[in-house]
This record gives C-alpha cells, sequence and structure tokens, in this order.
C-alpha cells in the first residue's frame, strides 16, 4: 500500500558462553529500562567473568539499491577453554524482512541453511525435538522485530563464524527511508563495525547518520561520504573506544545506530529503472496539492478500554482534531454495545467545529460491550449520507479509521461475517483503517478487513507513548496528495505485474510496481498515470529507458546480485501472502501455491517456507537440524502475550508445548487436550455456588488441589446460574507448601512464615522449593520444585457488569512428574485416557453432531462442540473442538461428582 513503509531493524549479535551444556540464557525485553532486569545482570556477569568464549569481530554489512536493502550479519568467536563450549547467536531482524541465507563456519566447513515447505521442515524439526535434539526458532522480539538465535556445540580452542543474510524493500514514510542498526554486543569486539553503501539513481536528497549511545567522543567515529547518487557510513570504534572507562570492561555499545534519508524527485512520472529483463517503477511526484478528505473515527468505549487505554486515545484524538485542516469534513462514532454519534452527518472541520468536537470527545467513558460491526455500519452510513447530498466535494477522499481493543462480542459477533458486511457496505467507495489497540485485539480480523476495503491495520501496542503511536499514523494518512491511482504498463511487453491501482497516495509515501518484460532486449515501452487530484485529473505519460547495468550502477561495490529481479520477487511474495488472507477461495489457493514456489525459487523464507540447517556432529550429540521459520502476525502476536505458558526448552531453543494439557475454566469447563490423537474430551460441572471440588490429589508426591466455585451476582433474568471457580486451595506437604489463591490476592505459607501477592503487580517470589510469578491481572505461575508446575489465569470481568464478576482459571504444566496414584477431577486424566468414537449423527444443533464414545468399558452420547482456552488470549480465548459428555462428566470420569465434594479448601474429605 502506499502510505505504508517498513522501518528496517537489525539487532546486534550476541554471543554468550553457557555455563554447561544446555544452559539456558534468558535476555532482556526491549521495553525493560537498561540495568533494571536480573537477567540482563545475569549476561553480564557471565560474559565478563567467564571469557573462555571471546567474541572477536561483528559485522553489519548493509547494502541499499535502489531502496532495496539486502543486510549481512557476521560474527566471529573463538573457544580459548580446554573444553567445548556452547556458542549462542542471537540478531534481531525486520519483521517484514525475509531471511535469505544463514550459515555456520566451523573448523574449516561451512553448513549452509536450505529453504524448504515449511511442512516437509516441520517434520524434520519433529523429528528432532523428538530425539531431545536442538532445534532453532524465530521468536517475536518487540514491536517491529523478530528474534532468530541458533547456538553450537564448539570444540576446544576452536572457532566458528556465523553469517545471516535477509532483504527487505525499504518503504518510504513520512518523507524518508530510516535503517535503524540495534547493537547490544553486552562485551568488548575486537573487531566491530557497522558499514551501509546506499546507491539511488534519482540522487540522495538528504541523509543523516547517528545513534543513541554516541556521546561527544564516539561522535567523529560515524564517517559519511555523501554524493550525488551515492552514499557510505561507517562507525567502526576500537576496543578502548567501546570501554565504558579506562580498564573495565562494560562497553559504550548498547542502543539503536540510525540512518535516514530520502531521493530526489524531479519527475512527476516517477523513476523507472530496466534492468536484465525485470522493471521497478517508483511513484511519488514532488509539490502536489492535498485532496480534501472525509473521515469518520470510529472509537471503542467498551468496558475493556478503561483506564489508560481511555485516557490515552481521547490525548490522541484532542491532537488529530487539531490536524484536521478546513477543507476536511469528518464525524465520530463512539461504541460499546450502545452505537453513539457526535452528529448525524459529517461536519466542516471549521475552528469552531474542531472546539465542539473536542468536547465531546472529553466526556467519551468506557462501558459495555463491544459492536464492532454496528459501529462500522454507522459510520458507512454516515459517509453515504454525505455522498448522497454532496456535502463535500466530489475529488475528496473518503475514510474511515477504527480503534479498538477487542474482540465483537455484541450484535453480530462472527468476524467473517463482519467482513462481509463492513465489504458490501463500503462497496469499494471509501477505505478503511484499523487500529488494534493492545495485545487482546483479533489483529488478524482487523488486517483482513482492512485491506479488503483498501486500506490497511496497524497494532497501537499498550504503553506510555500509545498516544503519540496515534497520532503518528494519523500523519501517515492526514495528507492525501492523489486518489484512485492507476499505473499502466503495455500489456503486450509487460507482464508478471505487482499492485499497479491504488486507493489513494499519501504525502510522505511512495507506490512501487515491479514487474517482468516479456522480451529481455526490449529497452523501452511507454509508462502512464492516471489519477485524480483535488481540482483536476492528473495524467502523465513517459517513456520508461534501460540503462547499462555499469551506468545504471557505475561502482559494483553497491548491488548485488540481480537485485531488480528479486525486488520484484519480494513484492510479488508479499502481496501473494496478502492475498491469500483476503482473496476468494480460488484466489488463496493460487496465491498460496504460486508464493510457496516463488519462495523456494528465490530462497526466501516467508510464511510458508522454513530455513534448515544441519548442525555439526559431535562426539555428545549426533547431528541436529535447525529450522528458521517467518512468523505469522498470529504467531507473533500468541508469543507477544503475556500469556501463563512459556514455551518450553528443547536444549537451547523454544517449542510450544505438544504435550497433554489439562484445565479447568469458564463455567466450570474441564478439558482434557491431547494432541497425539488429535483430539480432546470436555465435560461441565453443575452445582451450587460455594462448593469445593478436588481437583489434583497425589498421596505419593504430597500434592493436594482444591477449588472453590462461585456464582453471579445475580440470577441471569433466563433464570440461568453460572458458577465458576473463584478460590483454589494447593498444598505441598513435603514441602511445607500452602497457596490460596482468589480473585483479589495470593497467600503463601511455608515453614509458619506468610507473604501476601497482588494481582494488581507484576512479582514475583522465589524460595528453594517454590517458585511464584505473577503477571499483573492475568496470570500466576506456581512451580513447585521437583514436581508438578500449576497456572492459573485470572478473568477481569467489567466491574459494572450486571450478572458477572472476576473468576479463576486452572492450568497444569509437567503433570507428568506426578505419581501414578494421581486422581481429582483433573488428575485422574495426567496418565492419559483410552477412547473410541463412532456412528457420527445429526444432534439437535445442526452444527453439533452427536457420536457415540466407547470409554472405561461404557456407550456414551457426546456430541461435537467447543471450549475456550484462555492459555494465549485471556481476554477472549481460543476455540478448541472437543468431544462434549452430558450430565457433569458421568460415564468419563471415576464415580460422580459429588464424589469430588471436599468439606473445605485444604480438606481432603
Amino acid at each position: 500500500m502506499s502510505g505504508v513503509w517498513t522501518v528496517l531493524l537489525l539487532w546486534g549479535v550476541v554471543f554468550v558462553p553457557a555455563l554447561s551444556h544446555g544452559a539456558l540464557v534468558i535476555s532482556r525485553e526491549d521495553s525493560t529500562p537498561q540495568g533494571s532486569d536480573g537477567a540482563t545482570r545475569l549476561l553480564k556477569k557471565r560474559s565478563t567473568d567467564n571469557m573462555e568464549v571471546e567474541v572477536y569481530s561483528v559485522k553489519v554489512a548493509c547494502k541499499v539499491a535502489s531502496r532495496f536493502a539486502h543486510t549481512v550479519i557476521t560474527s566471529s568467536a573463538l573457544n580459548k577453554a580446554n573444553s567445548s563450549q556452547e556458542v549462542f547467536f542471537e540478531v534481531d531482524l525486520p519483521k517484514t524482512a525475509f531471511i535469505t541465507n544463514f550459515s555456520m563456519e566451523i573448523q574449516g566447513q561451512t553448513y549452509t541453511g536450505e529453504v524448504k515447505e515449511k511442512e516437509k521442515a516441520k517434520k524434520q524439526y519433529e523429528k528432532a525435538v523428538s530425539t531431545g535434539q536442538t532445534a532453532g526458532l524465530v521468536k517475536a522480539s518487540g514491536r517491529k522485530m523478530e528474534k532468530f538465535s541458533v547456538s553450537v556445540n564448539i570444540a576446544a580452542n576452536s572457532n566458528v563464524t556465523f553469517i545471516l543474510t535477509y532483504e527487505e524493500l525499504l518503504q518510504r514514510k513520512l518523507g524518508q527511508y530510516e535503517i535503524m542498526t540495534r547493537v547490544k554486543p553486552k562485551q568488548l569486539v575486537q573487531h566491530f563495525e557497522i558499514v551501509a553503501d546506499i546507491y539511488e539513481p534519482q540522487g540522495i536528497a538528504f541523509l543523516d547518520a547517528y545513534g543513541t549511545f554516541i556521546s561527544n567522543e564516539l561522535l567523529p567515529l560515524v564517517e559519511k561520504t555523501v554524493t550525488d547518487k551515492k552514499a557510505h557510513i561507517s562507525f567502526c570504534p576500537t576496543m578502548d573506544q567501546q570501554r565504558k572507562c579506562p580498564g573495565c570492561d562494560g562497553t559504550l555499545i548498547d542502543g539503536d545506530f540510525l540512518i535516514k534519508y530520502d531521493v530526489n524527485r524531479a519527475e512527476a512520472l516517477g523513476d523507472i529503472q530496466i534492468v536484465n529483463g525485470y522493471f521497478v517503477h517508483f511513484f511519488a511526484p514532488p509539490d502536489l496539492p492535498r485532496v480534501p478528505k472525509n473521515v469518520v473515527f470510529v472509537i471503542d468505549r467498551s468496558g475493556s478500554m478503561s483506564g489508560n487505554k481511555m485516557h490515552q486515545t481521547r490525548e490522541a484524538m484532542l491532537t488529530i482534531l487539531n490536524d484536521l485542516h478546513e477543507d476536511d469534513y469528518f464525524g465520530i462514532v463512539t461504541f460499546d454495545h450502545v452505537i453513539s454519534t457526535w452528529k448525524e452527518s459529517l461536519t466542516k472541520a471549521t475552528t469552531e467545529n474542531v472546539s465542539e468536537a473536542k468536547g465531546f470527545v472529553q466526556t467519551i467513558q468506557d462501558n459495555g460491550y463491544t459492536d464492532i460491526n454496528g459501529a462500522l455500519m454507522k459510520a458507512v452510513d454516515i459517509m453515504m449520507k454525505d455522498k448522497q447530498a454532496k456535502k463535500s466535494t466530489e475529488r475528496s477522499v473518503s475514510m474511515i479509521i477504527l480503534l479498538t481493543d477487542g474482540m465483537p462480542n455484541s450484535g453480530v459477533s462472527s468476524t467473517p461475517q463482519i467482513q462481509k458486511n463492513v465489504r458490501d457496505a463500503m462497496g469499494g467507495n471509501m477505505s478503511l483503517f484499523c487500529l488494534g489497540f493492545g495485545n487482546d485485539v483479533d489483529y488478524s480480523f482487523l488486517d483482513v478487513m482492512s485491506r479488503q476495503n483498501q486500506g490497511l491495520a496497524r497494532r497501537i501496542y499498550e504503553g506510555s507513548d500509545a498516544t503519540v503511536q496515534l497520532q503518528g499514523f494519523y500523519k501517515e494518512v492526514a495528507s492525501p496528495l492523489l486518489s484512485e491511482v492507476d499505473l499502466h504498463y503495455p500489456d503486450n511487453l509487460v507482464n508478471s505485474l505487482t499492485t499497479s491501482h491504488y486507493k489513494q497516495l499519501f504525502n510522505g509515501s511512495e507506490i512501487v510496481v515491479a514487474g517482468r518484460l516479456t522480451d529481455n532486449s526490449l529497452d523501452n515501452f511507454l509508462v502512464e498515470v492516471f489519477a485524480k487530484g483535488p481540482e483536476e485529473d492528473f495524467i502523465v505519460k513517459g517513456q520508461a529507458s534501460a540503462q547499462e547495468w555499469d551506468i545504471l550502477y557505475p561502482e559494483q561495490e553497491y548491488i548485488f546480485g540481480d537485485f531488480t529481479e528479486r525486488l520484484w520477487a519480494y513484492l510479488t511474495i508479499q502481496q501473494l501472502l496478502s492475498m491469500k488472507e483476503t482473496g476468494t477461495a480460488e484466489e488463496k489457493g493460487n496465491a498460496t501455491a504460486q508464493a510457496l514456489e516463488m519462495s523456494l525459487q528465490y530462497s526466501f523464507v516467508t510464511p510458508l517456507t522454513s530455513m534448515v540447517v544441519t548442525k555439526p556432529e559431535t562426539d555428545e550429540e549426533q547431528e541436529e537440524p535447525l529450522i528458521a521459520d517467518k512468523l505469522t502476525e498470529d504467531e507473533r502476536q500468541k508469543a507477544q502475550r503475556l500469556g501463563p505458558v512459556v514455551p518450553q526448552m528443547v536444549g537451547n531453543s523454544y517449542m510450544m508445548p505438544s504435550s497433554p494439557t489439562y484445565f479447568v475454566d469458564g463455567d466450570p469447563h474441564f478439558m482434557i487436550e491431547l494432541p497425539e490423537q488429535e483430539d480432546a474430551l470436555c465435560f461441565n460441572i453443575d452445582d451450587r455456588p460455594g462448593t469445593i471440588f478436588n481437583l489434583v490429589r497425589d498421596q505419593l508426591a504430597g500434592i493436594l488441589v482444591n477449588g472453590q466455585t462461585i456464582g453471579d451476582k445475580k440470577v441471569a433474568p433466563d433464570g440461568k446460574v453460572n458458577t465458576y471457580f473463584g478460590r483454589f486451595g494447593i498444598v505441598h506437604q513435603g514441602l511445607g507448601v500452602r497457596l490460596e489463591v482468589t480473585t483479589h490476592d495470593i497467600t503463601v505459607s511455608q515453614d509458619g512464615k506468610q507473604a501476601k501477592l497482588l494481582w494488581s503487580d507484576t512479582a514475583s517470589l522465589k524460595g528453594a522449593n517454590l517458585d511464584l510469578q505473577v503477571t499483573k491481572d492475568r496470570s500466576l505461575t506456581v512451580t513447585l520444585r521437583d514436581s508438578v508446575r500449576f497456572v492459573v489465569i485470572l478473568h477481569k470481568v467489567w466491574k459494572q457488569h450486571p450478572y458477572h464478576q472476576d473468576y479463576l482459571g486452572f492450568y497444569t504444566l509437567d503433570s507428568h512428574l506426578l505419581s501414578p496414584s494421581v486422581h481429582g477431577l483433573l488428575g485422574q486424566f495426567y496418565h492419559g485416557v483410552q477412547f473410541e468414537v463412532r456412528d457420527m449423527r445429526p444432534g439437535e444443533d445442526p452444527e453439533k453432531p452427536d457420536a457415540t464414545m466407547l470409554v472405561k468399558g461404557q456407550e456414551l452420547t457426546v456430541t461435537r462442540g467447543w471450549q475456550r482456552d484462555f492459555r494465549w488470549d485471556v481476554k477472549n480465548g481460543e476455540n478448541v473442538p472437543c468431544w462434549f459428555i452430558h450430565s457433569n462428566g458421568n460415564g468419563l470420569i471415576d464415580g460422580n461428582h459429588t464424589d469430588y465434594i471436599m468439606s473445605g479448601l485444604f480438606k481432603t474429605v
């Protein structure tokens, strides 16, 4: 899309000598203040006190040819110890970049990655995991990055060199391109170097380079050489220049190195480059007047927006309203389960109207549920009435900007249905821009809906700068310059075009179109651009002419291979991946197949492919594959959620748990997930509020878990009495530990001492026998020494809800560590359950068939349904299909549910 660009981010290389093979290395998150994190201090202590692995070279080399960036990160380390050591390599790369190569050079032998179809690579990965080997993964890392992290065991007095390459098309945002290199070597490096070579045939208009960590003393080390069309930037501090102080081992190199630049734009037609049978057209004509816009702001005010989110939204809206031009028309829709408007029609952005709108914005209060469908339908209705009344100019640009933090749970709640309703209502007459606030929002739903309506989605991260993020996004779309932009090329001369029609071009952005020539010897063709301007049509025509390679790129060090072809391939794959999400069923299938084929052809690691690297075989290990993946947005969001289930360590890398999962959550819903059987069982327990049930009891291990139910505040109009777990008692007799967990706090008792943790804080409590981790208002992880782990999830309910109140969910991890005698409503399933399902037939609900289940020597009638697993999404949950056992689980559980009722929270009878 025009108006969208990508910040290029690189992460500095981190080598950490492990204390022993398989040691867990924990690194600090982006948002943690420097110096405040115990994990960071641990890393620094390791890397300064144990210098048996020396990192002697770190080089980041970025070449940019016509906005296409090719980055190579090379780092070398030497194991100076008399025994083998584990060496770690970590680098953060832009989440819009594609890894194209990774290799390791060890003792004169090179181990190179091979890009394979993701499913084939996954099988290889799972085979390695099943034998306890190491598998390297790409993980989410911060707002704009994902972390590539691998490790390798190096023999005594040997060295290793890691080489990672990735590519990305830089996108223009607010009038500039930006390359940001995040450098955190964590120790002094003998040869440290950041080098960037930029070549832009249009000419470089301006360029700036600086570092957040660079003091006045280091500033002269930033060397810039900028001529008309090329730039060379370097930063190469010596070891002494890297030191925090004379004689100390601490390094100053800790922060961001940034390069910002733009190119000259003299031609209205833009710049067209033809090289080796491929062309690329950069279109961002200079000196265009802005087009008036019609904009409706649709603001979520549901209960989940309470507190800081609502405050930041109001603050951002006040600034955004100030930035409206007087020839713009605007409206405001606010929504929870009720839809409200500032005015029933669009209003001209005069000083008086803007002032009145600000007053309205300041009165917005959070409340109720989330009716996204109703709110968008209202916004479209306002926009269409304005068009019919012809209040605004015919050449204006119409857009709706939606801000929400949650899932639709009022009105139409089916997200595919909402997408269809919005697409039908808009009819291609306006654009939709969606801002997803926070990490609980269904971003995929918003992303697809935006692209279906010629807009884009952006995640707004919770944090002190959320107001700035909202304002920044608005600036990107605040000044449309052209609408209905069509770029035409001769059909008989050009094929395999990337998208060549854009709904609008925004100030400070750029449209990029690439294609393939039917004849490689073709050296010119006609290019035409048609668009609507504020007062008249924009029409420009011109001849695109091929230039000799050595004339276009006179100095070979500024280019890399057939970059125009790779630029075309990169852009094509990105757009096919978008079509894979937004097109018809046939379009999705074709786009997926084509994107996969091109990803393999050009060795791009995309969401459809993985890079497999075979590690060297050692005396201690068999050869182990490493898998480099490309995260989808859903995968990235799940990884970034502060969820309670932490990925398990396999060797030195993370994998998601694939073992059975047992939990109780909701009303209360008991769930047994069995991945090996690709199925799940579930049942409910209905009893009066206040009942205490035994969930887990292991007499040999001395573990007891009981839960007490609570009811709604009052009986709902339909007369149904909902019950949930509101209190848990956890006992480990051997360790002398007792925990009481309520919806308000966590009380810990051990050896006559007592401590209390509050849900309102993120906190931890560590002892020799016990480790508690509280994530604020979300989850509690309980780890008992040499035993099981439990996770308790807190569900926060809108305080003014007429019926519901806060409740708890209970999940078990590492349940295989308990003895064979473990029992309880959950515990009895920890060592598996055998069942068979047959005779599937229609049920009362057409979407939920019935079947016969053979389990524990009985035949039960069961129903296919869904329950929610809240491990990843505490707020909305994830639907998991399961076979539902009726009548309080009778026939599946041993005995009757009343057999599990206890007389007290810490009682066994």
